[in-house]
């Protein structure tokens, strides 16, 4: 599966999430993945929401266009970003479209 896929209603985003990383940033893509470093700590939620949060900072829209579709208790994660097409998704998060 691709790191940015479309569907009906949005699009879907696979990451790949490097908790506790020293600054947050994306990291390109590698293995079909979009690999996204977060300082938060993977307990309680924290890294799902931080990066629920720097997503939403990143594409310019609410939080709430956003559902973690699959991978709560994961470092790989499924993001359903409503309402924006993957081309969109991948310019707004500096990558070439795939």
């Amino acid at each position: 599966m691709e790191a940015i896929t479309a569907t009906a209603t949005g699009t879907l985003v696979r990451l790949r999430v490097q908790p506790r990383a020293s600054t947050e940033r994306l990291d390109g893509i590698r293995d079909g993945c979009i690999r996204l470093r977060l300082t938060a700590p993977p307990v309680e939620g924290a890294a799902n929401a931080a990066c629920i949060a720097f997503l939403a900072k990143m594409l310019g829209i609410n939080r709430a266009q956003m559902r973690l579709q699959a991978g709560a208790k994961s470092r790989e994660k499924l993001v359903h970003i409503a309402g924006l097409t993957p081309a969109q998704v991948a310019t707004a998060l500096g990558l070439a479209p795939s």
